[in-house]
């Protein structure tokens, strides 16, 4: 009895310390505490300073509605600490999820608020942190402990769809109950708590036709299949709500559209919209051609729409078909006879149609599955033009077949009742070489000139036939006329046959030098047969040999153990080739043999002189080389002229201020500051050394020729002006200690003092133009009379 009641007073102190442990989470317990505070005020004697703390936090996580309305603030709940004793010496400091922006802490006695309205659907918690400092020390004096604050959900939200809208389809006479689709919506709400997101669904538009389950969304056909005909109604429109609260009134609900199609079945057969058609042909028309096209009606769609034709009865069974076009789903009735008017002049035909796929019968009770029609085709009268006996003929003769001999005939007749006469001829566009002709009246035809297999085996020609009495009926047929094989053609070698011996061979060494065969022209109905012999003189006969090996082919052999280049380098064996059919016929082909020097394994080394000479050309790599070297060496001349007229030239006067006069043409246009032709510069450095009848280079000579012009001898040949005007510039150019260490050429254009023109320059005149006189210029020539005749016109109006 004692023991049981240690047991229950042990169970019943676990579990109070177990709950203890669950709301206030403490650290150490209260007796080491204690002592350790003991050690504290004993100033830790022989240890380390040791400072625990107990926690006594009363709460773990706060609940809040969401979407509050009011005007203050929301009060959460009251954050307490055991250390807390009402002295305005703690501070309680928050942080977290919304710490100082949504949830706000009084910091003396840990109220804790919300500041703003919260929605659920947005987060549905917060998590935050909380600590406890002294306020003077700012000192932490309980670890940070985490705390959740829960949203309490409202029923704020209505369901939603996951389509707006939806497209479905169910086949038609379904039974009664069929699934057709599932609508699925959603609630934001918090469906752990109340009934805010839970959803009933029902149907607000589409009774009777279908219905939805509440619970699970899956709409359903709600009538039997003789109420849901796609031929009747094809096209529904459902509208479905869902309400939460579990559809109690004051729930918030959505709806959505479900469009639904009746997909086609087959329960229709194809009908004939008419018992009995009509047409009629000409007896002329082509087997093959459309007579005419009937066509029957079916409800459904698709494949089950897709209906056959077939000729099931009637005097025309054999004569009439009907096919079915894909597309139209049309019956066309063609013929695969020729139609003749003389002998039938209408058909009647029974056709019937049924579906290609297999019929649904339970909604037809005792109608046909399949539909009849009568259809009459009535034969029309044509004047035709002659018909021959067959569609073609083929006809053969043998290729040696003299002239004029017969090949076969050909027979046309006129179908139509007045039995006109015919006459034949050939369409010479068939037959170009007028090989054959055809007797106009029996339609026999022969031969007219030699004909040759080899060159044409077949030859088509077409026969054409003419009633008498109306030309214009005319018709044609093609007739194929075989050539047959005589053998007329001597067999020939296959291709050019060329082969070399050794000089030396080995002692009795027999050697196969060319396999050879032949070809022949001829076509023998047993096939080729030919025979291969040597020429039966010759002085070749010693030294080569042929033998036949039985199928067509031989082989040339040597007969002798050495050759001799120098007594003999080539050899032109004969050989004798004979086929096999009657007449026989042979021909002789000749194989051109080679005496070479070869090596001790019968490899040719060097044949004859032309051998010897033939590699003495040059490789193609070393043409591309010297190719490719003579393009470079022509680029770098090229660019080296290029560069050369890009060079400029040396102007004429160096110095800037050493200024020269020119002489100017005034009638033409010059060719400007560079152009030196206009005048000779040697004229104006030696004036005595002018030709008296030198023209001007720039321009074409008139017929004119110019007047000679009269110079005054110049009393000293010595020009001092000249003389000193280079030995200053010989002498600037020693003393410049820019110029360069090595002998220039210095070009001085100077005309000096004994021009007969003088100066034309006011520059070094002291004079002005008022005393100037300019009648001097008409003694110079016609090359200064516009100036004479600009200046002399001055002074005369002066001196007027």
């Amino acid at each position: 009895m004692r023991t049981c009641m240690l047991v229950l007073l042990w169970a019943s102190l676990s579990l109070y310390v177990d709950t203890m442990s669950i709301t206030r989470r403490i650290v150490v317990e209260m007796g080491e505490m204690e002592g350790e505070k003991e050690e504290d005020r004993d100033g830790g004697k022989g240890g380390k300073l040791l400072k625990r703390f107990k926690r006594g936090w009363m709460w773990n996580q706060f609940f809040l509605q969401e979407e509050y309305t009011g005007s203050d603030k929301q009060y959460i709940g009251k954050l307490q600490s055991d250390m807390d004793r009402g002295d305005g010496t703690l501070k309680y400091i928050l942080s977290g999820d919304g710490a100082g922006d949504i949830f706000t802490i009084d910091e003396n006695n840990g109220d804790l608020h919300a500041n703003k309205r919260l929605d659920r659907e947005d987060k549905a918690f917060y998590t935050l942190r909380a600590t406890v400092v002294n306020k003077n020390t700012g000192m932490k004096l309980e670890p940070e402990t985490e705390f959740i604050v829960k949203l309490h959900d409202i029923n704020d939200n209505e369901p939603i769809f996951t389509k707006e809208l939806y497209t479905v389809s169910v086949p038609e006479r379904s039974n009664m109950g069929t699934s057709v689709t599932q609508v699925t919506a959603t609630d934001a709400d918090d469906s752990m708590y109340g009934n805010s997101a839970k959803l009933r669904y029902s149907i607000s538009q589409g009774h009777p036709y279908f219905s939805v389950e509440p619970d699970t969304g899956i709409i359903r056909t709600a009538l039997g299949p003789g109420e849901m005909d796609r031929e009747k109604r094809e096209h529904y429109q459902v509208v479905i709500e869902a309400k939460d609260m579990a559809g109690q009134r004051g729930g918030l609900t959505g709806t959505t559209t479900v469009n639904i199609t009746l997909t086609d079945v087959n329960d229709n057969p194809p009908r004939f919209s008419q018992s009995i058609y009509h047409f009629s042909v000409p007896e002329s028309m082509k087997a093959g051609t459309p007579v005419g096209r009937i066509k029957a009606v079916d409800k459904d769609l698709g494949k089950n729409a897709e209906m056959f034709y077939n000729v099931v009865g009637g005097d025309g069974l054999d004569m009439f078909d009907v096919i079915t076009d894909k597309d139209s789903q049309e019956g066309i009735i063609t013929f695969g006879k020729p139609l003749d008017y003389e002998k039938t002049r209408s058909y009647t035909l029974e056709i019937q149609v049924q579906n290609t796929q297999t019929l649904d019968t339970r909604f037809l009770g005792y109608l046909p599955t399949k539909d009849m029609a009568t259809v009459r085709i009535g034969i029309e009268d044509v004047d035709e033009p002659p018909l021959f006996e067959r569609a073609s003929y083929v006809m053969e003769v043998k290729e040696d077949a003299a002239m004029g001999t017969a090949v076969g005939s050909v027979r046309a007749m006129d179908p139509d009742g007045y039995n006109s006469p015919v006459r034949y001829s050939i369409d010479r566009r068939t037959d170009l070489d007028r090989l054959f002709n055809v007797h106009s009246g029996n339609g026999s035809i022969f031969i007219t000139r030699p004909l040759d297999r080899e060159e044409a085996a077949w030859h088509n020609i077409s026969v054409i036939a003419t009633e008498f009495n109306k030309p214009l009926q005319t018709s044609r047929v093609p007739v194929y006329i075989r050539l047959l094989d005589v053998n007329d053609n001597a067999p020939t070698f296959a291709s050019f046959y060329e082969t070399f011996v050794c000089e030396k061979t080995k002692a009795g060494q027999v050697r196969n030098i060319q396999m050879v065969s032949a070809v022949d022209a001829d076509d023998p109905a047993g096939g080729h047969k030919f025979f291969f012999s040597l020429a039966t003189e010759g002085a070749y006969r010693g030294n080569f040999t042929v033998r036949d090996n039985g199928d067509n082919t031989a082989g040339v052999l040597t007969r002798r153990s050495s050759y001799s280049r120098l007594h003999k380098s080539v050899y032109l064996v004969p050989v004798v080739i004979t086929d096999g059919d009657f007449p026989m016929q042979s021909s002789t082909g000749t194989l051109t043999v080679r005496v070479c020097t070869c090596d001790r394994e019968g490899n040719m080394e060097l044949c004859n002189a032309e051998a010897q000479t033939s590699s003495a050309g040059l490789s193609t790599g070393a043409l591309v080389a010297i190719l490719l070297c003579v393009i470079i060496l022509l680029m770098i001349v090229v660019l080296f002229a290029a560069l050369k007229k890009q060079k400029k030239k040396e102007p004429l006067i160096i110095s800037k201020e050493d200024v020269r006069d020119n002489v100017v043409s005034y009638n033409d246009e010059g060719g400007g500051e560079e152009d030196t032709q206009a005048f000779d510069i040697g004229a104006l450095r030696n004036p005595e050394a002018i030709e008296e009848s030198k023209q001007r280079r720039d321009i074409i000579p008139s017929d004119t020729l110019y007047p000679p012009l009269r110079r005054t001898a110049i009393p000293s040949r010595d020009n001092a002006d000249v003389r000193d005007f280079i030995n200053q510039r010989v002498q600037d150019n020693d003393n410049n200690p820019t110029a360069p260490p090595y002998d220039s050429l210095a070009t001085y254009a100077y005309e000096g003092t004994g021009s007969v023109a003088e100066s034309l320059s006011s520059l070094g005149s002291a004079s002005s133009e008022g005393d100037q006189d300019y009648n001097y210029l008409s003694d110079w020539g016609p090359r200064f009379r516009k100036l004479a005749d600009m200046y002399g016109a001055e002074d005369s109006d002066c001196d007027s």
